[in-house]
């Protein structure tokens, strides 16, 4: 039985990030003790012509001491509090399996910030239909989202081209929003995409612990 004092609190960080920069928070975030992650490509969602709407998302997992540190001099390197430099924001992980540097693996109950001010809203729907999230998620007070290009594995999902069996795309959407907000993004997505009809998506929404470059 493990003490209270073996216990390690981890955290999985989310970058987006203007594309090409993916890298160069990769690399900043390894002289800080961060040993990996993964980037995926995605596309923001604000109309605007002058900026690339192309996306870099960064996801790294790691004990809480080491997400803070890094993401100070991130911050700090980034510029995460001008616009358009990017966004940041921490959510609890429950339990870590296989990161060469954790040696713990057991849940810690209770954890994540004490008052929680937003909640990251995960919505995966089939291609084509992230557009009509980002639009039912806006009606509700959202000011946009990020969208990655995915693919669904589920076993009645497959179609057949020529007798061979071919898996629909998936686009999955993240959205911030402020805790008060939620409920009704959420209610507005499921009202306009009937999510909660088999076959038609998922959503699932996750507390923030902290956040970098949001603005009002």
């Amino acid at each position: 039985m493990s003490s209270n004092s073996e216990i390690v609190e981890f955290e999985m960080v989310y970058f987006i990030v203007n594309y090409g920069l993916g890298s160069k928070i990769m690399q900043t975030a390894k002289k800080y003790g961060i040993s990996g992650g993964t980037v995926l490509l995605g596309k923001g969602t604000i109309k605007n012509r002058l900026l690339d709407s192309r996306k870099e998302i960064v996801l790294m997992v790691s004990d809480t001491k080491t997400i803070n540190q890094a993401l100070e001099q991130l911050d700090q390197k980034m510029k995460f509090s001008k616009p358009n430099h990017g966004i940041a924001y921490t959510t609890s992980v429950g339990q870590v399996v296989g990161a060469r540097r954790s040696k713990c693996d057991y849940i810690n109950e209770g954890r994540g910030a004490d008052h929680i001010m937003y909640h990251a809203i995960t919505v995966i729907v089939e291609k084509g239909n992230a557009e009509y999230v980002i639009d039912a998620a806006t009606e509700a007070g959202s000011k946009g989202g990020t969208i990655i290009n995915a693919r669904g594995s589920g076993i009645h999902e497959t179609s057949k081209l020529f007798s061979m069996e071919i898996e629909p795309e998936k686009e999955i959407v993240m959205i911030l929003s402020e805790k008060e907000s939620t409920e009704e993004i959420v209610a507005s997505i499921n009202k306009k995409l009937k999510i909660d009809e088999p076959g038609n998506g998922i959503i699932f929404i996750q507390d923030v612990n902290k956040t970098y470059g949001l603005f009002s």
